[in-house]
């Protein structure tokens, strides 16, 4: 007992966390991480390349577009439409709903703006639908639309007891009063827009033109584009959508999709396609996809401008693009049969709905931004057995960036 009590202390040699750390992290990347991550890349890779052949694609036809002069709203001889329509006067009846909803920073300058439109008086209705929840709010609002009944102009200020459909629901109704049944065409203003006096003048005759015509879509001008960098950056977007994937979509296809306002509409198209309809959150593409199954044709007109304002808040922000990411999502869910299955279309047309519309530009333009940039990504520079091509981790988004970025150049 002595002895060992008096011995030496045997050492033992001290337990390597970092080691050990090393070899589970090694086991765990072999068995649990490399095999999922190379399924992801591999189906990233391949939303990658067809969202860059997509970009390549529409900017081609752009620049063709452009340079031959072969632009489709371009094709109508607006000016002397316009002559026509003054000499012969025979003026269409037209509706411009302005729906809202608590508006309270804005209401009198989107009533003004639409009130001060150019157009015959008696062929004018403007129909302000206001869905607000406050009482006072209401009240100033009715009393904006008496003042300019008291100019002179038809105003119709329509309220509902529920907000059943919401925006949707709102547009449904207002064009079953019995004053839309002489109105030929209906116009939508969203509550922050300000549309320039001589909008109805500029847009109108290309559907007098044309029969066959159902929308005719002006693009978006914004006030606030400089206001912080998050309106900067939905600038680049937004122009880039409406300078590239609306006028492609105008010059080959005659399609595209209605962004909810700045549109005129004709009434016939919308009640060929069923109306308007709430069962997702994009009602205004729901409408534009199905008033294209039916036949009707579209026309984007790219030197029209209406003013209006960005979300200039992170929570606006995000739910703005909350609807607009799952939205299109849900409606390619619903429509695709229809869509395969519709006889009044070709396949071209079948193929651009379904692929590039939808697929390319709703769904993988977001997959690939967040799941690829945001996860695959930085998770795959942690595994170095893992081997991430650099044409596709760098050039590409790279030039699908600069693609992006050159609608706004400054």
């Amino acid at each position: 007992m002595r002895n060992l009590f008096r011995g030496e202390p045997e050492v033992k040699s001290a337990y390597d966390f970092s080691g050990s750390f090393t070899d589970m992290w090694r086991d765990m990347r072999v068995s649990m991480v490399i095999p999922p991550l190379t399924v992801a890349i591999c189906i990233c890779v391949t939303m990658s390349i067809m969202m860059f052949i997509e970009r390549v694609y529409m900017t081609v036809v752009l620049l063709l577009v452009k340079f031959t002069g072969k632009k489709k709203y371009t094709q109508y001889k607006l000016e002397a439409l316009k002559e026509d329509l003054e000499q012969n006067r025979r003026y269409p009846m037209v509706l411009v709903q302005i729906p809202m909803f608590n508006e309270k920073e804005v209401y009198k300058l989107s009533i003004g703006s639409v009130c001060s439109l150019t157009w015959p008086s008696d062929r004018l209705v403007v129909q302000v639908l206001d869905d607000s929840t406050n009482d006072v709010l209401r009240t100033l609002v009715e009393m904006e639309c008496k003042k300019w009944i008291q100019r002179g102009v038809n105003v119709k200020y329509e309220t509902r007891n529920n907000r059943n459909g919401y925006k949707a629901g709102a547009l449904r109704e207002g064009l079953t009063k019995d004053y839309v049944l002489d109105c030929e065409f209906v116009v939508i203003f969203d509550a922050d827009f300000q549309p320039d006096k001589d909008f109805l003048w500029r847009t109108v005759p290309y559907l007098l033109e044309n029969p066959e015509l159902a929308l005719v879509q002006a693009r978006w001008k914004f006030v606030n584009a400089d206001e912080c960098i998050m309106t900067r950056l939905q600038e680049m977007s937004l122009a880039y959508h409406f300078t590239v994937e609306q006028e492609v979509g105008s010059s080959t296809c005659q399609f595209f999709g209605f962004n909810g306002t700045a549109g005129v509409w004709r009434i016939k198209a919308i009640e060929d396609a069923g109306g308007w309809k709430d069962r997702t959150t994009v009602e205004d593409m729901d409408l534009a996809v199905r008033a294209s199954l039916k036949g009707w044709k579209f026309v984007f007109v790219g030197d029209l401008d209406v003013k209006n304002e960005l979300p200039s808040t992170f929570k606006a922000y995000r739910y703005q693009q909350h609807r607009w990411s799952c939205g299109p999502a849900n409606l390619l869910r619903k429509m695709t049969k229809e869509i395969i299955f519709c006889e009044r279309v070709s396949v071209w047309k079948k193929f651009h709905v379904i692929y590039a519309f939808f697929l390319v530009r709703k769904i993988i333009a977001h997959w690939v931004t967040f799941f690829f940039y945001c996860v695959i990504i930085p998770i795959s520079i942690m595994v170095p057995e893992v081997h991430l091509p650099k044409p596709i981790a760098i050039y590409i988004p790279a030039t699908i960036t600069l693609l992006n970025s050159s609608c706004t150049l400054r």
